[in-house]
């Protein structure tokens, strides 16, 4: 593991947290002057994107449940990353997408996908998206009896019968029942639920569906085999399952190192408690606190660092036994397919965002701030800050400063907490005006899912590499 780097002014920051990089980065950041040139056409920031790990990804998730004899579809949370790229590579390569709004659905259809290959999980569903869901035969997991009553009703309009999914949630795991604002509890499905649809000629009951928060392997498998039991109530009464929809949240791992994980969490314990220079701006515990002289609560952030990501993390939720049975035997013995919905995972290492430096400045702490032209919400998510350290591209004319310095960078909006990044960057040259920064593996989640344009800033680029390197705009800025 590194050591401690001491730098800007004898202040201490925690080593680095170094992230993986697929090649395709590693060959792009090597070429500076295109970089520069792909800025200076398109603005500041902009995200560029390969859809190569993609498809390589999907192609673990298959062989893993080849593995498992199980009957599956796996469709790409679309939600993940607006750009169509992915989607055309999905299209194009035999696997599915999970859409969550009428532009996605939409999007996808246009594009020539079947409405076989598509699922509708949207939380909210208009009558106008339902209705486009029906005419063109694609899956609904309904949420509440609401839906139920108004997929029946635009269904019996068109003549038809709808393709369903039911939602289910209140899973008790360890003497715990999980909660979830989504789908039906488990309890009622039994009742309510089987009641609402057992007879209706204008619904096809075809599966259930879940999505659990955190990362629990645990939880997942209890979960599906409390779905597997219930497909038998349902059996009993003539209704076969033909599929269980675990959701997504499949964990992933962006970081090198494990040792270099637990120092920054050790290291930022230690800076709330007091014990050590702060590693955030104003010493922001990112989930840690000190309530009555003690250190409570817990890192609020996605776990950046882990053993079995993607596929391997998957096998583990299958090859997990509840009331002495791995639950994949559960679904293979009852026929049942396994369906899920990654998109984090499905676009690990897939893409960067790179943005310019515009100014440097030290606050009234001390800080040296270097404003960047993007703002938070074209690197966010949910999680508490991005714990990957960036790739710092100088200038030419700034690559003989060789003194590192220690930074946080800054973005445009009008805020207070407009933060890029609350870690504590180490760079390794003074920052200069021009000078440009890469983010990486953020196509998950991070490019799009809180980007706004307040202020009328206009939304980052998406570009799309291609084999020999050629670049072009997504198709996402011609629709």
């Amino acid at each position: 593991m590194d050591t401690p780097l001491v730098i800007d002014k004898g202040v201490t920051i925690c080593p680095p947290l170094t992230a993986i990089q697929a090649d395709w980065m590693k060959d792009l950041l090597e070429n500076r002057d295109k970089l520069r040139s792909l800025i200076d056409q398109y603005g500041s920031p902009i995200n560029i994107h390969s859809t190569v790990p993609f498809v390589e990804n999907y192609k673990e998730y298959v062989s893993t449940l080849q593995t498992h004899r199980l009957d599956h579809k796996i469709f790409y949370a679309r939600k993940a990353n607006k750009c169509l790229a992915f989607v055309k590579a999905a299209h194009e390569n035999g696997f599915c997408v999970d859409t969550a709004s009428y532009n996605e659905l939409k999007q996808c259809l246009d594009l020539g996908m079947d409405g076989s290959r598509l699922v509708l999980t949207a939380a909210i569903k208009t009558e106008q998206l339902i209705r486009l869901a029906i005419e063109n035969g694609v899956l609904i997991i309904l949420d509440n009896v609401d839906e139920i009553e108004v997929v029946s009703k635009i269904a019996r309009e068109l003549e038809t019968a709808a393709p369903i999914g039911i939602r289910v949630s209140g899973f008790e795991v360890n003497g715990e029942k999980l909660y979830s604002r989504f789908g039906f509890d488990i309890d009622e499905t039994k009742t309510v639920v089987f009641n609402h649809i057992k007879s209706n000629s204008s619904l096809i009951f075809q599966g259930f569906h879940f999505h659990l928060n955190g990362y629990s392997i645990e939880q997942r498998a209890v979960a599906l085999a409390a779905v597997a039991e219930l497909s038998d109530v349902f059996a009993a009464h003539g209704m076969d399952t033909k599929f269980i929809d675990i959701g997504g949240g499949l964990l992933m791992n962006y970081l090198q190192s494990g040792e270099q994980w637990q120092y920054f969490i050790d290291t930022l314990k230690s800076a709330v408690s007091g014990e050590a220079d702060p590693v955030t701006f104003q010493n922001n515990g990112l989930g840690f606190q000190m309530i009555d002289g003690e250190l409570k609560g817990e890192l609020a952030t996605y776990p950046y660092y882990n053993e079995s990501p993607r596929d391997r993390f998957l096998d583990k939720v299958l090859s997990y036994t509840v009331g002495g049975q791995a639950v994949a035997k559960m679904l293979a013995d009852r026929g049942i397919a396994l369906h899920l919905e990654p998109g984090r995972s499905l676009l690990d290492q897939t893409g960067i965002t790179l943005a310019e430096v515009i100014y440097r400045k030290r606050d009234s702490q001390g800080n040296l701030l270097v404003g960047l032209n993007m703002n938070r919400t074209q690197l966010c998510s949910s999680s508490a800050d991005y714990l990957l350290d960036p790739v710092y591209l100088p200038a030419e004319n700034n690559m003989a400063n060789n003194d590192p310095v220690g930074v946080y960078f800054v973005g445009a909006y009008c805020l207070e907490q407009d933060l890029i990044l609350k870690r504590k960057i180490a760079i390794p040259h003074y920052p200069q005006v021009g000078d440009l920064v890469c983010f990486l593996n953020t196509a998950g989640y991070m490019m799009h899912f809180y980007e706004t344009e307040a202020h009328q800033f206009n939304l980052s680029t998406n570009l799309i590499l291609h084999a020999g390197d050629a670049i072009s705009l997504d198709e996402v800025h011609k629709v």
